[in-house]
This record gives structure tokens, C-alpha cells and sequence, in this order.
């Protein structure tokens, strides 16, 4: 971790607290981790609002005894660089970014004939009447932003001069611009300007994503390995398991697939390997990585040790750690580390996919859908459920012949799961 962002403060500016509560919820890599105080104060200055981001050790709050003199603390901290990034410049007006406070809305006069896109601040704008200077609420920029509605020709009815909804309101609902005899030719039904668009904060898992998939797919040279597996008796293990057990204990289709890859990164260990420069490292055990998505991208919780556990308990331990994910309840090692990952796209009707490799993991499994399919066996044309499967390979460690090897036994195991058990 080199950074992290304020999920939010759930202590505002001049809010004590005691030792042991919560100040704030920061989102790190891939979990939203709880601040809490060390002993009892004050909430004197917040230095970083919701949203944004700070480097280890970067300042982004002051505390302390109530009514106390922070000027030295916030001039220290300014020179230190923590003031807030100065306001883009664009040429598109925007909605603003959705804040949980109340927020104004501060737009610089540009030589552009519309305005610049706003800049949000969880503070009141200055309203001193300075010229080139405007107040205005964030629905009211909204609502102006989607109808074509230039603000400088608005007259703000809220304090000091802010642009409310009400005022974008009466300007929609007066009289239009008549329409000339010439115009007439072509009315568009909908006046379509440049495209408004919004900029959202992005988040902590976002940023790790991207930079983990550009370490991954440039410097890592990788190769894809193909391969077709007959899933009718897996299908019907899965059928068995879950018709002795109950409601709680039923297994999915994937479970089976970790299970079957476990036993087969035992039999095949420069797959259960990582590239280190100067060693290649190899794994006592298969901890298998389970990508699950959630709303802001994708998370791989581990199942250690999945080789030396059984279908149910695997399943067990899925469900635990996909609902903790949801929730970014998990912990930093209940997602890291991993010794090979699975990503399974079948549920949404994909058929074969290729996933990027989670370094320094030297392989990942892109596993579709099973599908009935005509297939000939025995020079006759019979129905097969056909599930593609793909490897991704680090051909630092993985040659061709080794990935191939080790996708045969994984078939191997899953057409016939009696093979796991030797």
C-alpha cells in the first residue's frame, strides 16, 4: 500500500470523540479499513474530505484539545504540500462529483462562451462578490448542464446571489427564443450540444487494478493454452454432493474446479511457481485466488491450502470470503498472496475468455460455461456438456509443454473426479 482514500469521515470538523471510536473509513488496496482514535479529542481541521486521496504519512486531519491555536499546524502542513490540487480547467461544462456534504459550486470565468467545469468543495465558495465569480448549487448545475442552460444568463435567488434549482426551474419553463421562417427547414427535436460529462475520484481498487494488470501484461511474456473438458461427471459429482447434504452445504460447479486445479498444481509444481529475478519460488501448497467481482472491479480472496481440503469445505470457505468481499470487510492476507488464481465467466453465458495473470502468479484459468454439445465418440454423434478452459501462462516459468501437461491432468481429474483422489 502507498495510498489510500477517505471513504468518508464519520467525525466532522468540531466533533469530539473518545479513545477507541471511529474517525474515519479509508479504502486501501482492496478493503475499507476503520480509523480509529488512539485516545480522546477534537476534530479541529480536516485536511482531506471525502474522496480523496493521501500517501503514507501525508497529513489529512488535525486534532486535538477544543479551541485550541492549529495556525502553526496549518501552516506547517501547507508547506509541507498537503494543501488541496489546484482546479482543472476544461472546456465541457460537467455535473458535479456527488459529495455526502453540502456543497457550493465554484466556476471561473474562462474566454470560452460556456463555462469551465466546476470544481467541488465541501466548503461554502467565497461570496464576496468578486467579479467573475458565481454561487451555485449542485442540482441547480446539474439541471443546467442537462438542459443546455448557459449560467451567466441566470440570476441567483438563493443567498448571496446562489443559482438554485428554483431559478433553473423559471428559466425552462419561460418563453423560447422564437423560430424563423428560415428555421423552419429542420427542427431538431432535442437541442444536442458537446456531451457533459462528470469526473469521479477514482477509487483505491481501481487504481490498484490498473497498475497490477500494466505490471502484468507488458513486462510478464505470456502465452494462452486452450483446452476442451467433458464436465458430465463432474455434473453428476456435484449432483451427488448435493443431494446428501443440505440446503447450506450445496456445491457449485466451481468449487469442484478449485478443487481439481489444487490437486493438479500438486502434480505439476513449476506451474504452483513464481518468477523472482534471480530464483523461481516454488509453493508447498496450492492457495487458489477466486476472482469475484464486485461493484468497483474485481477481487481474488485465497483459499489456502485448497488442496488439502474437501469440495464442501472449499465451498464453505467461498461464500465466506465472496460476502466479506461485497462487503470490503476482507483482510489484507484473506486476498493476497496467492499461489494461482481461477476467473469463471460461465454464470454470464461466456464461453471461453482469456484472463490477464496476477503477478507474481505464473498462471490463471479463464473457465466459460458448459454447454451441451454434439460431439463424436465411438463414431457416433452423441451430447457432451463441452466447458472451454484457458490458461494464461508466464512463459518465464511455464514453458509450453509444462502448461499442456498440466491442463491434461486438470481434465484429467475433472472428467474423471475419482482421479483427484490419487
Amino acid at each position: 500500500m502507498e495510498e489510500g482514500q477517505i471513504a468518508r469521515w464519520v467525525k466532522n470538523e468540531g466533533d469530539s470523540y473518545e479513545g477507541g471510536e471511529t474517525l474515519a473509513e479509508v479504502d486501501t488496496d482492496k478493503a475499507t479499513m476503520e480509523m480509529t482514535a488512539l485516545s480522546g479529542g477534537t476534530v479541529l481541521k480536516i485536511l482531506k474530505g471525502d474522496g480523496e486521496t493521501a500517501a503514507l504519512g501525508e497529513a489529512i486531519a488535525i486534532v486535538g484539545d477544543k479551541g485550541e491555536d492549529i495556525s502553526a499546524l496549518l501552516k506547517e502542513v501547507s508547506s509541507n504540500g498537503a494543501k488541496s490540487a489546484p482546479a482543472k480547467t476544461d472546456e465541457q461544462p460537467a455535473p458535479p462529483t456527488a459529495v455526502e456534504k453540502p456543497a457550493e459550486l465554484e466556476l471561473k470565468e474562462t474566454s470560452a462562451p460556456t463555462p469551465a467545469p466546476a470544481t467541488v468543495s465541501t466548503k461554502a465558495a467565497p461570496s464576496n462578490g468578486q467579479a467573475g465569480r458565481m454561487l451555485v448549487s449542485p442540482i441547480a448545475a446539474r439541471m443546467a448542464a442537462d438542459n443546455g442552460v448557459d449560467l451567466k444568463t441566470i440570476a441567483g435567488s438563493g443567498p448571496n446571489g446562489r443559482i438554485i434549482k428554483r431559478d433553473i426551474e423559471t428559466a425552462l419553463a419561460g418563453p423560447r427564443p422564437a423560430v424563423t421562417e428560415r428555421s423552419k427547414t429542420y427542427v431538431p427535436s432535442t437541442v444536442v450540444g458537446a456531451s457533459g460529462y462528470r469526473d469521479e475520484p477514482t477509487s483505491q481498487m481501481r487504481r490498484v487494478i490498473a497498475s497490477r494488470l500494466t505490471e502484468s501484461i507488458g513486462p510478464v511474456p505470456t502465452f494462452y493454452l486452450t483446452v476442451e473438458i467433458e464436465m458430465d461427471n463432474a455434473l453428476e459429482l456435484r449432483k451427488a454432493i448435493n443431494a446428501a447434504g443440505t440446503e447450506d452445504e450445496k456445491v457449485s460447479v466451481n468449487d469442484i474446479i478449485v478443487k481439481a486445479a489444487a490437486m493438479a498444481l500438486m502434480k505439476h509444481s513449476f506451474v504452483n511457481a513464481s518468477y523472482q529475478d534471480k530464483n523461481i519460488r516454488f509453493y508447498n501448497q496450492a492457495d487458489i485466488g477466486v476472482a469475484v467481482a464486485i461493484d468497483e472491479g474485481l477481487i481474488t480472496p485465497v483459499i489456502r491450502g485448497a488442496n488439502l481440503k474437501g469440495i464442501r469445505e472449499i465451498s464453505a470457505e467461498v461464500k465466506d470470503l465472496a460476502a466479506k468481499a461485497r462487503t470490503k470487510k476482507l483482510l489484507p492476507e484473506q486476498y493476497t498472496g496467492a499461489t494461482f488464481s481461477i476467473s469463471n465467466l460461465g454464470m454470464f453465458g461466456i464461453k471461453e475468455f482469456t484472463a490477464i495473470i496476477n503477478p507474481p502468479e505464473s498462471g490463471i484459468l479463464a473457465v466459460g460455461g458448459a454447454e451441451a454439445t454434439p460431439v463424436v465418440r465411438n463414431g457416433e454423434i452423441t451430447i457432451r456438456n463441452i466447458m472451454h478452459v484457458t490458461m494464461s501462462c508466464d512463459h518465464r516459468v511455464v514453458d509450453g509443454a509444462t502448461g499442456a501437461k498440466f491442463l491434461q491432468t486438470f481434465k484429467q481429474m475433472l472428467e474423471q473426479p475419482a482421479m483427484m483422489l490419487v
